[in-house]
């Protein structure tokens, strides 16, 4: 069978800022009956191993560093032995949550991450927080986008290490470029596609959200 993509859907808290908040997170797990990518390891390492299961996992990759999308990164890779990949921008996030646990390797705009034959390429969006990242897969159709791109809009930026001008020059430059078709797997909450939120883009610019 070939590459498909996988969602598991778990449940916890997001910390920041002195506040926290309930959140469902959406657990993206791409590959084939062999082996398989885990995107943003959060809540629940035993549920993603479990739904991963005697595949090989190549890599653990974190969007970003806020706690509710690497709090159960470290278990998953002490579970399956992957390793935790990060780009090193959101490192200060990072330690907020796993002071005493580095992540295994960085991720780099351009870098190509490649399971069961099919290239996903690591594209840096900053603005939700520095080091955001979302992954393009054009072999799947697919667009994973943590926290850089929702159904109705721009992940928030209201918060420490955030910024609305720097998200907006990613979500315009970095994805908007993309095929209508794309079909943008977020982090919370449903699926969209680029051809659906890009004519949006004046209102959010706009509300300043």
């Amino acid at each position: 069978m070939g590459a498909r993509i996988e969602q598991l859907t778990t449940s916890g808290t997001f910390d920041l800022d002195g506040g926290s908040w309930e959140v469902d997170n959406n657990v993206w797990i791409v590959g084939d009956d062999t082996e398989a990518l885990v995107i943003d390891a959060a809540h629940d390492a035993p549920a993603i191993a479990a739904a991963v299961g005697p595949r090989r996992l190549l890599a653990i990759v974190s969007t970003h560093a806020h706690n509710d999308h690497i709090d159960a990164a470290p278990a998953l890779a002490e579970l399956t032995g992957a390793p935790i990949l990060l780009h090193p921008d959101d490192l200060p996030l990072w330690r907020q949550t796993h002071p005493d646990r580095t992540p295994d390797g960085p991720l780099a705009d351009g870098q190509r991450l490649v399971v069961a034959d099919v290239p996903l390429t690591v594209l840096h969006t900053p603005g939700h927080s520095p080091g955001a990242v979302c992954l393009y897969a054009p072999e799947l159709n697919a667009l994973f986008s943590g926290d850089t791109l929702f159904h109705g809009g721009p992940g928030a930026t209201g918060r420490s290490y955030s910024d609305f001008p720097t998200i907006i020059d990613s979500i315009r430059d970095r994805l908007l470029t993309l095929p209508g078709a794309t079909v943008v797997h977020t982090g919370h909450g449903d699926r969209t596609t680029i051809g659906a939120e890009a004519p949006a883009l004046p209102e959010w610019l706009a509300r300043g959200h």
